[in-house]
């Protein structure tokens, strides 16, 4: 008869974990992966899918089965065993007052302990392990639980929203994905040596592609190399020889009036076949795009484009600069070393925690790189756009400004145009003057 209590315990102990072990593992399942598994026929993948798109129906179901178990464990342990151990008590001699509670205190003990390291803590583990493994596993049996609970889990189900709503939170049927959990997420992949350090940037890049504007990718209108169509064919031999570029917007008496785009190849295929280099005959084209377009409209743009460069404007309708694909790449990938120019990083962090920053750097390449929580309001594209803005005037070398607990300070000009910043913690500045 012992043997049969003992075994009786046992297995509510154990039923106790099965269900904490569901209820951890239907919970913390993704859905992404649930679905996937779905998809390849994994055996009880659809199931646990529509549990884990019901989460008060899985609690309180859980807390059902849990709450039945405890109650049952709780007075068959106390009126069974607890009773059987003191009445042994009693028999080495132990006096009556002293031996039914210390019975009882001694099985209750026990089977806490033993419902918590059994029926909570390694089941919940186990869980954690391969959420979603475990919840395929056990969703039929939760299906067939929560129909046999079904009045009573409705009822839960039920008052717990109606809680929620007193205290004024909403429900979301659509789970929610943050960018910063995307990046978490890429990072521990990282960590773990899923992926590379390298694709770990590239799939920063992506990701940051849909918030770039196409000016803080452009080559802006003082570094392009145009060539103006009334010139003869030595001027345009001596550009092209002269450029590492391949195309080259094509300009009508003024800077500003860009009329199409001319590219090497056609200039070098009339050269070879001894044609007369007619700009205006071989031009080509070329999309316009505002300075504002998000980088994911250029891309859609320029794959549909004859040629794969395209014009930026403003909304004043004024030339600012040249996109190409090429400038896409590097928005993902990084820059590029060119023959005759030696790419130069965009940060570089010294021996003391600071940083030598370009002020072309893109802004979300700054804010990413110097964990700055809030984005700056306004079309700001750059660093050194940030720090105008900031200062409202165009700075001078070694002016300094404070930004989100950075201290930015204009190092070197090229002309009117910030070259570089050195960034430094604004209290580490405080500490080094304080000295």
């Amino acid at each position: 008869m012992l043997f049969v209590e003992i075994a009786v315990l046992l297995s509510l102990v154990v039923l106790n974990g099965l269900l904490a072990m569901s209820e951890l593992a239907v919970v913390s399942s993704r859905r992404s992966k649930l679905k996937a598994m779905a998809d390849d026929g994994r055996p009880g993948a659809n199931r646990a899918l529509a549990l884990a798109s019901e989460p008060g129906r899985v609690l309180s179901t859980v807390q059902i089965g849990i709450t039945t178990v405890g109650v049952v464990a709780g007075a068959f342990s106390g009126a069974t065993m607890g009773a059987r151990l003191g009445a042994w008590l009693m028999s080495l001699g132990v006096p009556e007052a002293f031996a039914e509670p210390v019975g009882f205190g001694v099985v209750i003990a026990f089977i806490t302990y033993l419902s918590l390291v059994v029926g909570e803590l390694v089941p919940k583990q186990l869980a954690l392990r391969n959420p979603e493994r475990v919840a395929a596993l056990v969703a039929p049996a939760m299906m067939l639980l929560s129909r046999l609970a079904a009045p009573f889990v409705w009822g839960l189900d039920r008052s717990g929203r109606a809680m929620l709503w007193l205290m004024g939170s909403k429900a979301s049927d659509e789970a929610s994905v943050t960018d910063e959990e995307i990046k978490a997420l890429i990072a521990e992949a990282e960590t773990s040596g899923v992926i590379e350090p390298e694709e770990r940037r590239m799939i920063s890049g992506i990701l940051r592609l849909g918030d770039r504007r196409v000016r803080s990718i452009m080559t802006p209108r003082n570094d392009v190399e145009a060539i103006d169509a009334g010139v003869g064919m030595d001027e345009i031999k001596a550009a092209i020889t002269a450029s590492a570029h391949g195309r080259f917007p094509v300009t009508d008496g003024k800077p500003d009036e860009v009329v199409g785009v001319l590219q090497a190849k056609d200039a070098l295929n009339a050269m070879l076949a001894g044609k007369p280099l007619d700009i205006r005959a071989l031009m080509r084209q070329a999309p316009v795009v505002p300075d504002t377009a998000s980088v994911l409209n250029l891309m859609r743009l320029l794959r549909r484009a004859p040629v794969h460069i395209a014009l930026v404007h403003d909304e004043y309708g004024q030339f600012e600069g040249v996109v190409t694909n090429g400038d896409v790449l590097e928005a993902i990938t990084g820059a590029f070393q060119t023959d005759d120019d030696e790419a130069e990083p965009t940060a570089v962090e010294r021996a003391d925690g600071s940083w030598l920053i370009a002020g072309s750097m893109p802004i979300d390449e700054l804010i990413d790189l110097l964990a700055i929580k809030t984005k700056p309001e306004g079309s700001i594209s750059t660093a050194a756009g940030l720090v105008i803005a900031a200062l409202k005037h165009l700075p001078a070398v070694g002016e300094a400004v404070t930004i989100a607990g950075w201290r930015f300070e204009v190092v070197d000009l090229d002309g009117r145009r910030i070259d570089k910043l050195l960034v430094q913690r604004a209290r580490d500045v405080r500490r080094v003057n304080a000295r």
